[in-house]
């Protein structure tokens, strides 16, 4: 572990925002090298720092492509996500991406700090009342689902998922945190290469073992 902990806070809330800010650099042994209310400016300085604190529900780059984008950027990074999203796929995706921690916003400045501390020392820290769910969501074997749908992407697959489970798609677009024309636009990729109406594709993906989530 560094000597100094470099941290990137990114969440758009400027209160929240400073917030974090003020509680990372109570720290010992802590600095904040930059808090920022969106992803894009906080990328360059991806290489300088050692672990991201990240929010989801951000302006323009959602945080959980930004997520992905900063581990390209540097693999040794540490993500920690802090957001209001409770949603089991919110959770699964930020996984899949290389989130180190997962926190929903509410919880208590010792829980977030003994988060920070846990993720930096490759600990992996989530939301007690989220993982099971999560897990849940996340327990259909990978290949089976590749198999069964070998010409989708993987976020076409979780789009899929999504609309298996009966989301609209303004539901899939606030699950993903990406806007509903983009939603769409998923949703009109996957029945163009599977040929099927929507109707059909619920069917068959949940024949698949997809839309084990639930309508909220």
């Amino acid at each position: 572990m560094a000597e100094v902990v470099r941290v990137l806070v990114i969440e758009d809330h400027p209160l929240y925002r400073q917030a974090v800010a003020a509680l990372v650099s109570g720290m010992d042994g802590w600095e904040v090298i930059g808090a920022f209310g969106d992803a894009e400016s906080a990328l360059a300085h991806a290489t300088a720092a050692d672990l991201v604190v990240l929010d989801l529900g951000l302006p323009g780059m959602d945080g959980i492509t930004a997520l992905r984008s900063f581990i390209d950027l540097n693999p040794a990074l540490r993500v920690l996500v802090l957001t209001m999203s409770e949603e089991p796929t919110a959770l699964s995706a930020a996984i899949r991406r290389g989130a180190h921690g997962y926190l929903v916003k509410g919880a208590e400045p010792e829980d977030i700090e003994r988060a920070l501390r846990g993720v930096i020392r490759d600990q992996v820290v989530f939301d007690a009342s989220l993982a099971a769910a999560a897990l849940d969501t996340g327990s259909r074997p990978p290949a089976a689902v590749d198999l069964a749908f070998p010409m989708l992407t993987r976020r076409e697959v979780e789009v899929l998922d999504l609309v298996a489970a009966g989301r609209s798609n303004a539901e899939i677009s606030g699950a993903l945190f990406v806007s509903q024309k983009t939603a769409r636009n998923h949703v009109s990729s996957i029945l163009t290469k599977l040929g099927w109406t929507r109707a059909e594709a619920i069917a068959r993906a949940r024949d698949a073992g997809l839309g084990r989530t639930r309508p909220r």
